[in-house]
């Protein structure tokens, strides 16, 4: 396995640290915006409510997504930690890919809500369960976040069945041959 150099590993680990925190400051911002336009009264705030989460779900959120998830995979490929070995790893892998499938379909009733907005104003209750589907998706996206960012700091063991595999064969290459002298 090649492995990146400590330069390229830092700058890529950085990439990946960036675009991880904007990710979720992104979408705590899109959380006070879904909460403001589901309580708020305020025609005018409500339609810009929903008018910048559509662009922050677009312009900061989604694209975030995919730094988060490519500098995640190019880490995998370029460090020990590979993609498939260690549980942790693969279980962020699995939630960041999930994480940004969901958003795309989630940004589906956000443009709507963006231009229903526009169109007339949105009395309390008009809408209101897309207002509330809006906040509740939002917090579970921080709670997956949120979960990727602590199995990253805590890494808690365990190979997978591919990375025992990894690790037995490294150990037998290291291995002095039965009958060699020492």
């Amino acid at each position: 396995m090649k492995l990146m150099p400590p330069a390229v590993r830092k700058a890529a680990l950085t990439v990946h640290i960036i675009s991880s925190v904007g990710w979720l400051g992104a979408i705590a911002a899109f959380l006070v915006l879904a909460i403001a336009g589901l309580t708020s009264t305020d025609p005018q705030l409500v339609r810009a409510a929903y008018v910048g989460m559509n662009l922050i779900g677009w312009m900061m959120i989604f694209p975030l997504s995919l730094a988060s998830l490519i500098s995640g995979i190019v880490q995998g490929l370029g460090t020990v930690w590979g993609l498939f070995r260690h549980y942790w790893v693969l279980i962020k892998l699995i939630i960041t890919v999930l994480a940004t499938a969901l958003l795309l379909v989630h940004l589906q009733p956000v443009t709507a809500m963006a231009k229903m907005a526009l169109a007339a104003d949105l009395g309390p209750t008009d809408m209101n369960g897309m207002r509330i589907q809006l906040v509740a998706d939002a917090g579970a996206a921080i709670l997956a976040l949120l979960i990727t960012s602590i199995l990253s700091v805590y890494k808690p063991r365990g190979l997978t069945r591919h990375g025992q595999k990894v690790l037995d064969k490294q150990q037998a290459q290291t291995r002095p041959a039965k009958g060699a002298n020492a």
